[in-house]
């Protein structure tokens, strides 16, 4: 499984982007979905995860501004991001898990900043 993230960029604070992730082969929908990220300087963390149920779970600082969702038919994951604030500047990455194998994207950046 290859995944490509996509959609990161410089934003004002306050502002908004909708990051995707895109993944190869035919399991898509089988997989769970996740989004972490890092920030300079500091550990990799988790941001959000959408389950092949469909349930998602947060990361508390970014609960109620911060939407994750999947298109199966697309292969496709999306983190919509509101209300962006300096402390959401990080490499953002997306993250697949099947089974006991887990996949990596190469990231994004975003960068919150006036």
């Amino acid at each position: 499984v290859q995944l490509q993230a996509s959609g990161g960029g410089l934003v004002q604070p306050g502002g908004s982007l909708r990051l995707s992730c895109t993944a190869s082969g035919n399991i898509f929908s089988s997989m769970d979905m996740a989004w972490y990220r890092q920030a300079p300087g500091k550990q990799r963390e988790f941001v959000a995860v959408i389950f092949s149920g469909g349930y998602t779970s947060y990361t508390g600082s970014v609960k109620g501004r911060f939407t994750v969702s999947r298109d199966n038919a697309k292969n496709t994951l999306y983190l919509q991001m509101n209300s962006l604030k300096p402390d959401d500047t990080a490499i953002y990455y997306c993250k697949s898990a099947f089974g006991l194998a887990n996949y990596w994207g190469q990231g994004t950046q975003v960068t919150v900043s006036s």
